[in-house]
């Protein structure tokens, strides 16, 4: 399993959807529950990231890899989760 690092912005309607997701997904598919999520409000923690690469919130990396990028719908929000909990 790898962890997922999130980029948001607290005031993004994209960002607010990803999160709903995950709490949807989570609470529906329990072993989801167990991919460790790192959520990183951006304009909070812009030393940490500058050190990513990307332009659009939400940004998802699993592990060290740019895995998504900008709006993202629920079937997108589950492939990561599982990916991550399979890696």
């Amino acid at each position: 399993m790898k962890s997922i690092t999130l980029f948001y912005l607290k005031d993004c309607p994209y960002c607010k959807k990803a999160f709903r997701y995950i709490s949807e997904l989570t609470a529906e598919h329990p072993e989801l529950a167990q991919v460790p999520i790192t959520a990183i409000e951006e304009s909070e923690q812009p030393e940490v990231a500058d050190k990513y690469d990307y332009y659009y919130v939400p940004t998802f990396y699993i592990g060290a890899e740019k895995a998504h990028e900008a709006g993202i719908f629920k079937p997108e929000v589950e492939a990561l989760l599982r990916k991550a909990l399979n890696a």
